[in-house]
């Protein structure tokens, strides 16, 4: 049984040009001619050809596919079993690139747009993500949502550093204030819940009074805002909630 240049083609899914190139080069010969002089392949052929598009598959220059097809000590069985090295290594790469594409495509939902390693230089042990879902359920369908999305998917991780710094810097200054005996009403600690405000319109999104007032509510009612504010200063949850209500019956 033997087959015309194009039905090889239309069975490889490559082009005539393709084969006619393979010819040429005595990559793959044709196993006959037909009597007008026309190429015919054989089966060995069809099977060497196989050989050939996984190698190129994996990437092999066609001079080294040559050579390794050639190569009198290898056997059939040997090139199979080389292939499928080969083919198991490259779903293995593969598997780990689409891993993480996934985790690009999450940071980019997120607006994190770091990688692993970066993130964790940034972040430490803190997970920038593990409340995404939850922050999208609550606040998805709001202005101040996108806008935050919008924003921070821009950012690299020098920007989130800055970000940061500044607010550690806040923290050791409200942690200071606190230390001598500033009250939530006075002027130093509503300029510090302003300073805060500023720090999420320049970051995120645009924080009015009113929603500000909102979060200084959530730093006290949900654990989680009240243990991070706490572990800078005991109390500091509480205290900057108070802050932050002055600060907007200053600015109302």
């Amino acid at each position: 049984m033997s087959y015309a240049v194009g039905q090889v083609a239309a069975f490889a899914g490559v082009t005539v040009r393709t084969l006619h190139h393979y010819d040429e080069i005595g990559l793959l010969r044709p196993g006959g001619r037909s009597h007008a002089g026309h190429r015919r392949y054989d089966d060995a052929d069809l099977d060497r050809l196989q050989q050939i598009l996984f190698y190129r598959e994996l990437g092999f220059p066609l001079e080294e596919v040559a050579a390794l097809l050639d190569d009198p000590d290898t056997d059939p069985q040997a090139h199979l079993r080389r292939q499928h090295e080969l083919l198991s290594a490259r779903i293995t790469k593969l598997q780990e690139m689409a891993e993480a594409v996934e985790r690009a495509m999450e940071a980019k939902k997120m607006g994190i747009n770091l990688t692993p390693e970066e993130k964790f230089e940034v972040f430490g042990d803190n997970d920038p993500e593990q409340y995404a879902q939850e922050v999208e359920q609550r606040w998805g369908g709001t202005q101040a949502y996108a806008e935050s999305q919008r924003r921070v998917s821009r950012y690299g991780k020098d920007d989130w550093k800055r970000m940061q710094d500044e607010s550690a810097d806040w923290g050791t200054r409200y942690d200071a204030l606190m230390e001598a005996g500033e009250e939530p009403a006075g002027e130093r600690a509503m300029d510090l819940a302003e300073e805060h405000r500023r720090h999420i319109c320049t970051w995120f999104y645009d924080c009015t009074y009113e929603i500000h007032t909102c979060l200084g509510e959530m730093y006290v009612s949900d654990e989680r805002f009240t243990a991070y504010y706490d572990a800078i200063r005991p109390g500091m949850a509480v205290h900057l909630r108070d802050a932050i209500l002055a600060n907007a019956v200053r600015n109302s």
